[in-house]
């Protein structure tokens, strides 16, 4: 008997690693092209103040759609419609994917309507400095109101990835950010040349475009899942209430989170020079810094989170703990597995990689610098973002969405000192914020691994420990060999095309010597002929 469940567990595990690449894979895609309309936009618009107000312009609705759509609604509704496909009849799954797409339209347009009518206010509660700058508070609002209708496209869009993650379909629901990326580029582009609205909000109109883009490419698997669109509406439908429960203090949770980036934001748009002058740059480093940060956190934190929910949820569903312990623990050593090496290759070779994606037309060699100040202050929270991705979810799986919430609140006390301390007293400027931030998920991510084990009775704590301090040795060697790298070479290119494949060797080869079982899982997995996979 024991056997078997260790092999049970073994072809779970091989599973899972094979769902967490796929989706891997399509990130990658993803944050590489996302890397390519940063570059578009570096290139256009460099790191001053009309980049800042299209940052906020871009920032706001999205920090709507992280609360709402890709965040509380993710969180809810996944458990819930794993729930229903693994206990309800197909009929009764469908109602409640129609109904919930009907709430959604009436929610997210409705927010959307009020964003637009309200934006002036919500740009001078996010960035009241850029009035000291002629022009910029009303270019941010314009470009508000355009972008703001994303909202209602994503929420749609992150409802048809729930469907096709719960039916263990990742690759399509992780590739369709790049059809939002090109479609932003190439329509953004398109419309600034061919009308006279103007490049930058042309880029704001191919935002929408790309949302419409990310949005089509999942509908057909979502048809050929079952789950055709059909207007209903139930509020009283069980399911529905169960997700309205869950996400009630989801959004208050999330909304911790937006007060983060509002706080932090303010600071940004406020930051003086020696002369007493309003800066215009922090906003748009620490936008472009987060956004090279996304290529590890989607790479990893996200695909073996997404690999991971439907999982525990299925088996919270079913009661099988030992399997959620098992399953969670494991998810969590793989991505500090990949994670920490991640934050030492950013942190030492960000400002070559920087450079070669960012460092042309109106972006300067300051920006360059700047921008990787601020990327190797964020690398330090990378572990921290990506395991609340996992940490948070599992949570909503257990039908408890209190505890998240109480903990993000919490975090807003520690964000708020971090930062005012960093700016105020220590004079970290922009970096002050970005460490601020990875504080607060390092603090989160802690909080919420110490509440889930006592919740579940353990997660293997020992084990993961272990496994943290090998990773922790076979990082450090691997950043004495990428800053060998740096020291001894010639240009940024080779800094980078050296730096990576070396690094990653000399971590690989100390991580396998030291004998991390996921490492050795990962690599069975990778090496094991196809049919012996399934």
């Amino acid at each position: 008997m024991k056997s078997i469940f260790a092999r049970s567990m073994r072809e779970g595990r091989s599973g899972f690693l094979k769902s967490a690449g796929i989706v891997s894979a399509a990130v990658l895609a993803s944050r590489i092209t996302g890397l390519a309309r940063e570059s578009v936009l570096s290139g256009l618009f460099g790191a001053g103040a009309v980049f800042d107000a299209y940052v906020l312009g871009y920032r706001i609705p999205n920090l709507a759609r992280d609360l709402f759509a890709e965040g509380a609604l993710a969180s809810a509704f996944v458990p819930t419609f794993t729930r229903y496909l693994a206990t309800r009849s197909r009929a009764e799954t469908r109602e409640l994917s129609n109904v919930m797409g009907m709430l959604l339209m009436v929610i997210a347009g409705g927010v959307c309507l009020l964003g637009m009518i309200f934006s002036p206010v919500f740009v001078e509660m996010f960035a009241s400095g850029f009035h000291a700058v002629p022009g910029k508070f009303e270019l941010a609002v314009q470009l508000v109101r355009i972008m703001f209708p994303f909202l209602l496209l994503v929420a749609l869009s992150a409802q048809a990835q729930g469907i096709l993650n719960a039916h263990h379909q990742f690759g399509i629901p992780a590739l369709s950010s790049s059809l939002f990326n090109i479609g932003s580029i190439g329509f953004g582009l398109a419309i600034g040349h061919w009308t006279s609205i103007g490049a930058v909000q042309g880029m704001a109109c191919g935002v929408l475009c790309g949302g419409l883009a990310q949005l089509a490419f999942q509908l057909p698997g979502v048809w050929r899942a079952g789950f055709a669109w059909r207007p209903q509406w139930n509020l009283q439908h069980e399911g529905i209430r169960h997700i309205l429960k869950l996400m009630g203090p989801a959004v208050l949770a999330g909304a911790s989170v937006q007060i983060n980036v509002l706080v932090n934001t303010n600071f940004a748009a406020s930051l003086r020079d020696a002369a007493g002058h309003v800066m215009n740059g922090p906003v748009s480093w620490l936008s472009y810094a987060f956004r090279f940060q996304q290529l590890p956190l989607g790479l990893f934190g996200i695909s073996i989170a997404a690999a991971t929910l439907p999982r525990i949820s299925r088996s919270a569903a079913t009661g099988d703990y030992a399997e959620f312990r098992d399953v969670l623990s494991h998810s969590l050593v793989m991505i500090l597995l990949t994670t920490i090496p991640s934050s030492v290759g950013l942190a030492i070779l960000g400002e070559s990689m920087i450079g070669i994606v960012y460092q042309h037309g109106r972006f300067s060699a300051s920006d360059t610098h700047q921008t990787a100040i601020a990327l190797t202050c964020y690398a330090i929270g990378l572990a921290g973002f990506a395991a609340l991705k996992l940490i948070a979810p599992a949570f909503y799986a257990l039908g408890d969405s209190r505890t998240p919430m109480m903990v993000s609140i919490a975090s807003i006390a520690v964000n708020a000192a971090t930062a005012f301390v960093s700016i105020r007293f220590l004079h970290l400027g922009h970096a002050g914020l970005a460490l601020s931030l990875s504080t607060v998920s390092i603090f989160n991510a802690l909080m919420l691994l110490l509440l889930l084990s006592r919740r579940i009775g353990g997660i293997r704590g020992h084990d993961i420990l272990s496994s943290l301090l090998k990773i922790l040795i076979a990082a450090a060697a691997m950043g004495v060999a990428c800053q060998a790298v740096v020291y001894l070479s010639p240009s940024r290119a080779v800094d980078v095309l050296a730096g990576i494949p070396i690094g990653a060797m000399v971590f690989y080869v100390i991580a396998s010597a030291l004998r991390i079982p996921e490492l050795t899982d990962a690599r069975d997995t990778i090496l094991r002929k196809p049919n012996q996979v399934c």
